[in-house]
């Protein structure tokens, strides 16, 4: 075939970047033609993204599309973090920026929700993990509130389907995306409606679900005079980034009988195992594991796992002090550092929006009883111990859902970057773990807008695509002994024993 051209627009919390994929049939190659920062604005205690920024971000990626493919690129997708959304009113107007999911408004908002539903009816007609920030909670937060906002909202986007009304006017929920809300029925593939008015929330601003690989249509008339692009159409990732990170992951497509499990790997990490129907059980439920939408019609059987999160909240408070350190140094003061100094829970709630990371690791240590790191390297070596420790309890978790013995971690996204992090998994799990590829997000968003236009015939395809144009690097358990000790540290610390 010849070759085709597809743009990648891939929002992370932390950043966000243009991917232009090109394909000949066999081999996919990359091309970074944007990239750009990305986080929260504070303003006057609340969190917000700077929606009309990203978008000027994006429409930067797209001139530089067009210039580069001369006007040919085939289409656009975008894919973003979950659970954040805008609302619009009457004539699409847009009401305000989209809060940050660390916005402090939803703390104490799960136990408020438990208190008008209960965590099991909210479980079994959604099926997803409770996490304080997941668009339910903050639509709660916002009706207890007194938000004048969704007296007049008519529709509800999630940040991707923003970007692509942005894009080309048509206004729908994408699947992926969708199932993060903790108000879509994975079971059903369609809005919980009956959920929403329990707690007084309208359901006139849900829209229609449709499922990746759908085109949606042209680029607006104003963009195609502004890049150039006449002939590129709209077309839906799953748009929910993790969920494009694990379509790139270059293994069979067998389920979990194939003893493979993924951990998407960035500011957060995501660690599940695909399957073909949702999982809804008290098990399930007990060990808080969520069923998101996958490409393909799959569910994402997974777990959020604080992932690099910790050592980016660091590296911010030690530079805003002067330090200029970046992510080489930072890996060069956690390899001289020595083991085993200290070990935090990546996940405990004060780790969420701390104002000093390394102060809220130290007094985390303080509380449970060990002595502190004394200095960055030690600080830094902390984090990265505790989140492989958080691997290999969650791996278990994986192992108890699906009655089996897992023998491969794949682990996907810029995340992999981080080698002694990827060795650490592999000791701490005593697993196999295959790092790579490093742009996850960006390849399985531009595989399946190949997918879309008929260029591959299915998910199957896309990950061979995978395995043949991207290096991935092995490693092996060493020195497991030492873990398992500090394993054992690790749950009586998490378990406040």
């Amino acid at each position: 075939m010849a070759e085709k051209t597809y743009l990648a627009v891939d929002l992370g919390a932390s950043s966000g970047r243009a991917m232009l994929g090109r394909f000949d049939g066999e081999r996919l190659t990359l091309e970074e033609l944007h990239r750009f920062e990305n986080g929260p604005v504070e303003i006057d205690g609340r969190l917000f993204w700077d929606l009309l920024r990203l978008w000027a971000e994006v429409k930067r990626g797209l001139r530089a599309a067009g210039e580069k493919t001369n006007g040919m690129l085939t289409s656009v997708g975008v894919d973003t973090w979950g659970v954040d959304f805008g609302l619009l009113a009457r004539g699409d107007e847009l009401l305000g920026n989209p809060y940050h999911y660390r916005d402090a408004r939803t703390n104490g908002m799960l136990e408020k929700a438990f208190g008008i539903v209960t965590r099991e009816e909210i479980f079994q007609q959604t099926g997803l993990q409770f996490l304080q920030f997941n668009t339910l909670y903050q639509l709660l937060a916002m009706k207890l509130s007194g938000s004048p906002l969704l007296d007049v909202a008519e529709a509800l986007l999630m940040m991707p389907d923003l970007f692509h009304w942005f894009l080309c006017g048509v206004k729908c929920n994408e699947a992926t995306i969708a199932s993060t809300s903790q108000f879509y029925n994975p079971v059903r593939k369609d809005w919980a409606v009956e959920l929403l008015p329990r707690f007084s929330l309208p359901t006139r601003v849900l829209g229609k679900i449709v499922p990746p690989g759908t085109v949606l249509g042209p680029l607006r008339s104003a963009l195609v005079a502004e890049t150039g692009l006449t002939k590129t159409s709209v077309v839906l990732p799953a748009s929910h980034d993790t969920g494009s990170a694990v379509l790139a992951v270059p293994a069979d497509s067998a389920f979990h009988p194939s003893k493979w499990c993924y951990i998407s790997l960035g500011t957060w990490a995501l660690m599940g195992v695909e399957e073909k129907q949702p999982i809804i059980t008290d098990q399930v439920l007990r060990l808080n594991f969520t069923n998101e939408g996958g490409a393909g019609g799959t569910i994402r059987l997974l777990k959020n796992i604080a992932g690099l999160w910790l050592l980016q909240e660091c590296r911010r408070v030690w530079n805003l002090a002067g330090a200029n350190l970046d992510w080489e140094a930072i890996n060069q003061l956690a390899a001289q550092a020595p083991p085993w100094q200290a070990i935090v829970d990546p996940d405990a709630p004060e780790f969420l929006a701390p104002e000093n990371m390394p102060e809220t690791i130290c007094e985390f240590c303080r509380r449970t009883g060990q002595t502190p790191p004394a200095d960055r390297g030690a600080i830094v070596r902390c984090a990265l111990e505790s989140i492989a420790l958080k691997f290999r309890h969650v791996l278990g978790m994986c192992e108890e859902l699906t009655g089996g013995r897992i023998d491969t971690i794949h682990i996907v996204g810029g995340g992999v970057k981080n080698r002694q992090l990827c060795q650490a998994a592999a000791d701490a799990c005593n697993r196999r773990v295959l790092a790579g590829p490093v742009e996850a997000t960006a390849v399985g968003n531009l595989l399946m807008q190949a997918v879309a236009a008929g260029d591959l015939g299915s998910i199957a395809d896309a990950r061979q695509v995978v395995a043949r144009s991207f290096a991935i690097e092995e490693f092996t358990p060493r020195d497991t002994a030492s873990w398992e000790e500090a394993y054992g540290r690790f749950l009586k610390i998490t378990s406040g024993g």
